[in-house]
């Protein structure tokens, strides 16, 4: 007994050190751009790509990752990761210039696809009964929630004390951790996966990558320049194209016939449309405090508080909301709290206090907090359970991919639109309309879906 009471803690602890810094990654950095762009001299298309690099690349394979594990055993496979991810955090630390820090957070992408779905696949084989995992990913979940909460904040007190490259090296030594705690978890039985999804991932990766960068270098280059007029063609191409493979291969990396489940698809859409104005604006005003007010990274991380403070509070505030009033009820008051919230942000544009600011951010916070479990639930009470694993990474895939628009569609509008007051003003207004319709959406098509002959409830 006590043996396989040390298994599982081995598990759970190793398991949400490495979530804790995939998912600090997504945040932390945001804090340290204004010393990334005088140190290496990178415009605010660079550093675009400096924080979509590591979210296009997550997102991109994450699918992938998780298939890799069922083949070649998910030890093997996410050891592989957080090594990996260990290793490109250390050459983001050594970057001599803008090209060498893209390529090393490509590096960093794609150790964290190969983690984070072994890391769910490690848990469930170590905790079989269902109320244990239940728990076991719910601390999971709460880690990788406190993670992004004091992204931020830990980045303002790294920068200060130890300069942008801090935040990249510090995740060497936890994912060291991370390692010498896995080598204690023995291998697994291996799935049977028939075959792997290379043509559709390459469909994917092209259809991801000619979005975003379009929509980062349209500005630098011209809307109408032969690279960005390729690129287009190469995004619709990618598009279409991932969606005729998937739709015919036999063992796709993404099921299609999952979207015909109303209440699948309205998960997938709010948590990538909560991603997008989420990460956006945490883009968008990372770069305005630091360019716009010259605050120092440190002052930015503190002011970030009562943002990122609610989204831990929401977090842990999800699973009893939707007890009480149901997980459907909790995601609609997630996106009315986003646009109330973003409506306050309007005063960014007339050069507000920071305290007419700060008065918005817990309802941001909280609304962002309660989203993503309360979809999740949503979305995993309405799939068949032997299709879960597909539809949570579906999810969390779903969610990366809105983070890496979200940073590329508000850097255009803070780039093309000027004054930056005004350009803020629109970002603000297009994240109070998203919401909406995402609440809209969320509405209606769980009401026809109850509706519909047998509704899950």
């Amino acid at each position: 007994m006590n043996e396989t009471n040390e298994y599982k803690k081995s598990v759970l602890l190793a398991t949400s050190l490495s979530y804790v810094v995939v998912i600090l990654d997504t945040t932390i950095v945001n804090i340290a751009l204004g010393r990334i762009a005088a140190s290496l001299g990178a415009d605010v298309t660079g550093l675009q790509w400096v924080v979509n690099a590591y979210t296009l690349t997550f997102a991109s394979l994450l699918l992938t990752g998780g298939l890799l594990g069922d083949r070649l055993g998910a030890r093997q496979v996410y050891l592989a990761g957080l090594l990996v991810f260990a290793a490109a955090s250390a050459l983001c630390g050594m970057s001599a210039n803008l090209t060498m820090l893209v390529a090393a957070r490509v590096l960093q992408g794609v150790g964290a696809a190969l983690l984070v779905p072994c890391s769910l696949t490690l848990i469930s084989a170590a905790y079989p009964d269902a109320k244990e995992r239940a728990g076991a990913i719910g601390v999971w979940a709460g880690c990788g929630g406190v993670a992004m909460a004091a992204g931020p904040l830990v980045g303002g007190l790294l920068v200060h004390w130890l300069g942008w490259r801090s935040i990249f090296v510090v995740n060497v030594p936890i994912a060291a951790c991370g390692a010498l705690l896995t080598l204690r978890i023995p291998a697994g039985r291996r799935a049977r996966v028939e075959h792997m999804d290379f043509a559709g991932q390459a469909a994917a990766i092209v259809a991801l990558a000619c979005s975003v960068a379009v929509l980062i270098e349209g500005v630098k280059l011209g809307w109408t320049s032969a690279l960005v007029m390729a690129g287009i063609a190469g995004a619709i191409c990618g598009w279409v194209g991932f969606v005729m493979i998937e739709g015919r291969r036999a063992q796709p990396m993404l099921p299609l016939g999952l979207f015909r489940n109303p209440v699948f698809s309205a998960s997938v859409f709010v948590s990538l449309v909560s991603a997008l104005v989420f990460y956006g604006l945490l883009f968008l005003l990372s770069l305005y405090f630091q360019e716009g007010r010259g605050w120092q990274s440190l002052r930015t991380g503190l002011a970030f508080l009562p943002l990122t403070v609610m989204v831990t509070a929401g977090s842990f505030s999800a699973g009893r909301l939707g007890a009480a009033f149901g997980t459907q009820r909790v995601v609609l008051m997630g996106f009315l709290l986003y646009a109330l919230g973003f409506a306050g942000l309007l005063a960014l544009a007339h050069e507000a206090p920071y305290w007419r600011i700060a008065l918005c951010f817990p309802a941001v916070g909280f609304g962002s907090g309660v989203i993503t479990p309360a979809a999740t639930a949503t979305l995993l009470g309405a799939v068949d359970k032997t299709r879960a694993g597909v539809a949570a990474g579906v999810l969390n895939a779903s969610r990366q991919t809105g983070s890496a628009f979200g940073v590329a569609i508000f850097g255009v509008l803070m780039s093309l639109i000027q004054p930056t007051g005004v350009g803020v003003r629109f970002a603000v207004c297009l994240a109070i309309v998203l919401s909406l319709l995402a609440a809209f959406c969320w509405r209606m098509t769980l009401s026809f879906a109850a509706r519909a002959p047998g509704a899950v409830a």
